[in-house]
C-alpha cells in the first residue's frame, strides 16, 4: 500500500513492470531447481515466483517499516534499510551469471529507478 501511491512514485508498479520482478520467470525449468540461479532470481524469504523483491536490495521492511522510522531517511539505514549501492547490485549482476555481458552501474540504475 505505501509503495504503490502516485505521491510517492508507484515503486511497486515499477517493479512489477521490470526485470527484478519476473527474474524467477526467465529461469529454465532446470534453472528453477539450482540453488546458484536461485541465489540471483529469487528473495530467500518469499516465494520463488515472485523473483527478485524488494528485500533483496533494500533489506527486510519488517526491521524499518514502522511510519516513525520510515519518515527519516537516517533513521531507516540505522534500522536496516540497505542502500542499492554498486556493490549491492553485483552481488548478482557479476562474471558468476553465465548471461553476464558486463554491468553498468549507472545505466542499469536508470532501468530500475523507481
Amino acid at each position: 500500500m505505501c509503495h504503490n501511491k502516485a505521491a510517492t512514485g508507484e515503486q511497486y508498479n515499477k517493479w512489477k513492470a521490470g526485470p527484478h520482478a519476473n527474474a524467477y520467470n526467465v529461469l529454465s525449468e532446470t534453472e528453477k531447481t539450482n540453488k546458484e540461479c536461485l541465489g540471483c532470481h529469487t528473495t530467500p524469504t518469499l516465494a520463488a515466483t515472485e523473483g527478485v523483491s524488494c528485500e533483496a536490495c533494500h533489506g527486510p521492511g519488517s526491521i524499518y517499516k514502522s511510519m516513525t522510522i520510515m519518515k527519516v531517511r537516517e533513521k531507516s539505514i540505522e534500522s536496516g534499510l540497505t542502500l542499492p549501492t554498486e556493490e549491492v547490485c553485483k552481488k548478482c549482476h557479476n562474471e558468476k551469471s553465465p548471461t553476464f555481458k558486463g554491468f553498468n552501474y549507472e545505466e542499469y540504475c536508470s532501468k530500475v529507478k523507481h
